[in-house]
């Protein structure tokens, strides 16, 4: 029998599905549905893979999750990474971070909050593989924020215990996010954040451009 288009094309996802697409497309929905609500049916319609590629590819729903987080990683959250520079003073470095994460958190009401902090988080108790990415990925935000601070001649004598408090504040303030605060609630937890570590009062502009030093 010749063999025709049909029968000749490898299974998988399809050719006008490009993988950054389809994880982008998994992105959102894990994000604005949560991991146990969005399911497989849900994936591959919102994706554009069958089924038989989304188990073909990763293995399952657990592994486009992972996936899903991966992306999200080197898409969402790169300009929080980014805006902590160094580009400038500590303070102005801080105030720029702080503002990427109420942009991530608010910009779009379908997703709000960070797929991290809230649905990551949401499942990794019951599931070894998501607790110890969830602590990867933990970790990460605090190293970099640490490497921030300890940039230069100002850096605080609690470096370490700075970074993994700012760290926590930016994950709360993406779960209040996901509860509904808006990005003016959340820009107010940003400036007294700040105040608290720079002793200075913040402008009324909201996440303020300060100078000053480090309180240690």
């Amino acid at each position: 029998m010749q063999a025709t288009e049909e029968t000749t094309r490898p299974r998988g996802r399809p050719r006008n599905v490009p993988r950054d697409q389809a994880l982008d497309a998994a992105v959102r929905l894990f994000w604005a549905s949560g991991y146990d609500a969005a399911s497989i049916d849900q994936l591959c319609r919102e994706t554009g893979m069958p089924r038989a590629s989304l188990y073909q590819d990763y293995g399952g729903k657990q592994g486009l999750f992972l996936a899903a987080i991966a992306h999200y990683v080197d898409t969402r959250l790169r300009p929080i990474g980014q805006a902590l520079g160094p580009a400038g003073s500590l303070e102005d470095d801080l105030a720029r971070f702080f503002k990427a994460v109420v942009a991530l958190a608010t910009s779009d009401s379908q997703t709000p909050g960070c797929l991290i902090s809230c649905v990551l988080a949401e499942v990794a108790g019951a599931n070894d593989t998501f607790r110890q990415e969830l602590d990867r990925r933990f970790t990460a935000l605090e190293n970099r924020i640490h490497e921030r601070l300890s940039h230069g001649a100002d850096t605080p004598d609690n470096a370490r215990a700075l970074a993994g408090m700012l760290a926590a504040v930016a994950r709360g303030m993406m779960l209040r996010a996901r509860a509904g605060a808006t990005a003016a609630d959340l820009e107010s937890i940003a400036d007294v954040t700040l105040v608290t570590v720079f002793g200075e009062r913040p402008s009324p502009l909201g996440v303020r451009e300060c100078s000053g030093p480090v309180t240690s």
